[in-house]
């Protein structure tokens, strides 16, 4: 605690000064006096902000050191736990210390025995401090900050920040951050032009992920095969590339938008809109150079992509820590990973959530489709979770944003058939038993379709957010001491050796499909007597 005494001189205030001509000596010092007061004072101000920050900071320190005390307690405690593994073949035995509920694999080869576990079902590859995930109780925390309240009282950009940093930024910080952002809004006229290149049907998502890739040829001072495997050691150039990812990747996705839509590209905004205000300018803009687009969408845009920013180790983040441990370059591996969430089976979520609200069509035809669902003739899109065996607490949220969003754009007709299937299913033992809850592609999807993107465009928006959570990871493994290529093993269940047999001593081969579909035209032009 601190106590500021002060004193201001008073000796003026008895005298009716105002009565007096301007000049008089006791005007003069009482000016003096208030002036001196004010000065004073606002000084005073200045030292209180002072503290403040660094009494804010040293609470975060605090907070940060009681943390690692804990994990350090918890650590003594389990490394007391151990398992017993015995070979029954060979009577061999190990014992395995357990740490955070983990065994380590390599013991296991003095066994002769590797552990097979496809799809990453029971593995931790790898130790985080990034985001926490407590599936059975319905938990999600980004550097221990419930996402409930970031959603609530955060941005975007700041929660991007502390998914890269660790801790919330201070005013300054944020600033500094903010402003850097901003800086790398623009993009090469050369990446632009590439991108104009494109048909202009093309999927936006194959055009983000191309950009993202050629990106790294303009940048070949950061790109470890050309500039040595070191070049990350430098976290200045480090963070260079944190900025310029994170600022371009708007104007990359607007890009992509303007250009399917046949509109000319959109440059970004330079009056200090937010994050993903500046994005829907980009989107939205047309001849009037005082469009604005409006707060509140901007702000349930932003509470999604806090949302999306990052969810542990699920397949595309996997990628970019496998891509990063080879060595290549980050744009490459952004552009990787954006490559797996591209799949249906990740990014492409919300969409098929929104295709089945489509097929579904109307609340009288849900009863039909749970039974549908339960004879598994059809798939229930957007419940449950790989991880969640509870209620995502991000469905919660994006519900509440759908509201705000209907409140400004109209109520999109599918929710009502969207929350009839959630109170239903919901209800349903079938459903409860197999712990089936609703995530947060079920909501969101229908938020993309009343805010006017094709659902062709989900993955992108998807994408932008989540491009935080990659570059988190990525920081996180630059600087983990155990970290090393990723080369998994295999199971091998081919052919032993056998010899190569000559051409006409193949008598026989097992059949196999290798045609390939031959389209119309192609049978026209082959219908020729001469090869075209």
């Amino acid at each position: 605690r601190f106590r500021f005494v002060f004193a201001i001189d008073r000796r003026t205030q008895s005298q009716p000064i105002r009565q007096r001509h301007p000049s008089h000596p006791l005007v003069r010092s009482s000016n003096r006096g208030i002036m001196s007061s004010v000065k004073a004072t606002q000084r005073l101000q200045r030292v209180c902000g002072h503290v403040g920050v660094v009494l804010k900071e040293q609470q975060q320190q605090q907070q940060q050191r009681e943390e690692e005390r804990k994990v350090e307690a918890h650590n003594v405690a389990s490394s007391n736990d151990t398992v017993t593994v015995t070979h029954s073949g060979s009577g061999k035995s190990i014992t395995v210390p357990v740490n955070h509920g983990t065994v380590a694999a390599k013991p296991f080869l003095k066994l002769g025995l590797r552990v097979y576990d496809p799809g990453f079902k029971n593995t931790a590859a790898a130790t985080s401090r990034i985001t926490f995930i407590d599936g059975a109780k319905g938990v999600l925390r980004y550097r221990g900050y419930p996402i409930e309240q970031l959603a609530a009282k955060s941005t975007f950009v700041e929660v991007a920040y502390l998914l890269i940093y660790g801790h919330l930024p201070t005013s300054k910080q944020l600033s500094y951050w903010r402003s850097r952002l901003q800086r790398h809004t623009y993009v090469h006229e050369d990446l632009k032009q590439m991108m104009k290149s494109f048909r202009y049907d093309s999927h936006p998502m194959g055009m983000v992920i191309s950009t993202i890739t050629a990106m790294s040829t303009f940048h070949p001072e950061a790109n470890p095969a050309l500039a040595g495997q070191k070049v990350y050691d430098n976290i200045k150039l480090r963070n260079k590339q944190i900025h310029r990812i994170l600022g371009t990747m708007p104007t990359v996705a607007a890009f992509a938008y303007r250009h399917r839509i046949g509109r000319p590209y959109v440059d970004p905004s330079r009056d200090g809109l937010s994050y993903t205000g500046n994005f829907l300018y980009m989107l939205d803009k047309l001849s009037n150079h005082e469009y604005r687009p409006n707060p509140r969408l901007a702000r349930a845009l932003d509470v999604l992509f806090i949302l999306h920013a990052d969810h542990e180790l699920n397949c595309s983040t996997s990628g970019m820590r496998h891509l990063t441990s080879s060595g290549v370059d980050v744009y490459t591996a952004v552009a990787g990973s954006a490559a797996a969430l591209y799949g249906p089976r990740h990014g492409g979520a919300n969409e098929a959530v929104l295709r089945m609200l489509e097929k579904i069509g109307d609340k009288k035809n849900i009863p039909q489709f749970i039974e549908d669902v339960k004879a598994r003739k059809v798939l229930l899109m957007g419940f449950g979770h790989r991880v969640y065996k509870n209620y995502d607490p991000r469905a919660r949220i994006v519900r509440k944003v759908a509201e705000e969003v209907f409140s400004i754009l109209g109520r999109e007709s599918l929710i009502e058939v969207a929350t009839a299937l959630e109170k239903v299913a919901l209800n349903d033992p079938y459903f409860v038993k197999r712990k089936l809850y609703p995530n947060v592609d079920f909501y969101s999807g229908v938020i993309y379709k009343a805010m006017g993107f094709p659902t062709d465009y989900f993955p992108v928006l998807f994408t932008i957010p989540r491009v935080a959570g990659w570059l988190a990871h990525w920081n996180e493994f630059l600087d983990d001491p155990e970290n090393a290529i990723v080369r998994p093993r295999q199971v091998y269940k081919g052919a032993d050796q056998r010899d190569y047999l000559p051409m006409n001593a193949r008598t026989s081969a097992p059949s196999t499909t290798i045609e390939s579909h031959v389209t119309a035209e192609s049978k026209r032009r082959f219908a020729a007597k001469v090869t075209p």
